[in-house]
């Protein structure tokens, strides 16, 4: 298998900021592509060894296409996770730099990157018309091609920095809070950190037999009485009518023989369908922080 990292390019997104602070190994090369499927099928395909993709915003929260293909389109397992932080720059042609405020006719971004500045663009450019690119590094690149339009883009200072940019205000997201889990996925584990995880997680996907009372009460209780922690349980559909539903379940540990899999077991034996979507190390980047795993 190719020594290669896939990532939602092109270069300056947040996902290529995450993957650079995560994926410390000089062997690996790092590959763009255009999209979170195309990152996911060049993993599941062989043609690259890992990739990074977002899975969930602390503003806008989870990334629906991730979880979905994870699901329904590939197989792969989760290896790693990183919780990195976003602050999100208004980017323009330094050509258009001196316009005034009421002048920006267009703004252009992945629609997370939008929709986690949505107050501040409401108040500060509200005459602007919104546009959507498939990544943030994208609309920066368009704003870089069309010098001659006062078009602003949102995105990382690095995709300013590589489309020779200008920052028009930088940390414009909503809430100061903002991080993004990124997931590492695989079909092998990653080599040893240098630096100790703040935890360990196992990801599991449950689908339920049928819809009857209790029933996802008594798939939580296999966790609850073992005093296994679940840190997130989220719902997408089954694809297979309304109110059918896959449930990913997050568990604060990392996989072993006796208690998760005592879980397991007892998940399975309520008729339920249990995949096991990989056990992983957890890291944090905090800002100004280069890398998490050093």
């Amino acid at each position: 298998m190719n020594r290669t990292v896939a990532y939602l390019g092109p270069a300056g997104t947040f996902t290529h900021e995450a993957t650079r602070a995560f994926i410390q190994d000089d062997d690996l090369e790092l590959v763009e592509y255009p999209s979170i499927p195309d990152v996911l099928d060049a993993v599941d395909a062989g043609e690259c060894q890992y990739g990074v993709v977002p899975v969930e915003n602390a503003i806008e929260g989870s990334v629906a296409i991730t979880l979905d293909w994870l699901i329904h389109q590939v197989d792969v397992l989760i290896v790693g996770e990183l919780v990195y932080p976003i602050a999100q720059c208004l980017l323009v042609h330094p050509l258009q730099a001196k316009n005034p405020p009421a002048a920006w006719t267009r703004i252009l971004s992945h629609p997370q990157a939008v929709a986690q500045c949505r107050l501040y663009l409401r108040k500060h450019l509200p005459d602007a018309d919104v546009a959507f690119a498939d990544s943030t590094a994208e609309a920066a690149r368009q704003v870089k091609n069309r010098f001659d339009e006062p078009w602003v883009a949102i995105g990382t200072r690095t995709a300013g920095e590589l489309y020779g940019l200008q920052v028009l205000a930088e940390d414009v997201q909503d809430h100061p809070n903002n991080f993004t889990r990124f997931i590492v996925v695989g079909k092998q584990p990653l080599s040893q950190r240098a630096k100790d995880p703040e935890m360990h997680k196992t990801s599991l996907l449950v689908t339920l037999p049928s819809d009857y009372p209790g029933a996802l009460h008594q798939v939580l209780s296999a966790f609850a009485w073992r005093q296994l922690n679940l840190c997130r349980i989220e719902s997408r559909p089954t694809k297979k009518g309304l109110g059918s539903y896959h449930f990913f379940i997050d568990v604060e540990k990392e996989w072993d023989p006796v208690l998760l899999a005592g879980a397991v077991a007892e998940i399975e034996a309520l008729g339920c369908h249990v995949r096991r979507l990989g056990s992983f190390p957890c890291y944090r980047l905090l800002k100004g922080e280069k890398s998490a795993v050093r």
